[in-house]
């Protein structure tokens, strides 16, 4: 597993999926939370509202990935070219 998060572009895809992820859960939870005016059980109205709490904390996450693989694959090109 260690091997999967040293590799920078492995972790590169991987935020992009984690990305993506909590996009779709931010907007399908403010959709089943905030905009949908049919009857929903108490147990999913909670899921929705706690999907636009996670979803944000997911592009919170994906994004931190996102700068460190960069980050760390510019080194990397930098020590190659100088």
């Amino acid at each position: 597993m260690f091997d999967f998060f040293s590799n920078p572009l492995s972790v590169l895809h991987l935020s992009s999926k984690v990305l993506v992820t909590g996009l779709a859960m931010l907007l399908a939870g403010i959709y089943g939370a905030y905009l949908y005016d049919g009857h929903m059980p108490i147990a999913v109205l909670v899921m929705m509202h706690a999907m636009t709490i996670i979803g944000p904390t997911l592009i919170k996450i994906g994004y931190v990935m996102r700068l460190l693989s960069q980050h760390r694959l510019g080194k990397g090109l930098i020590g190659a070219v100088a």
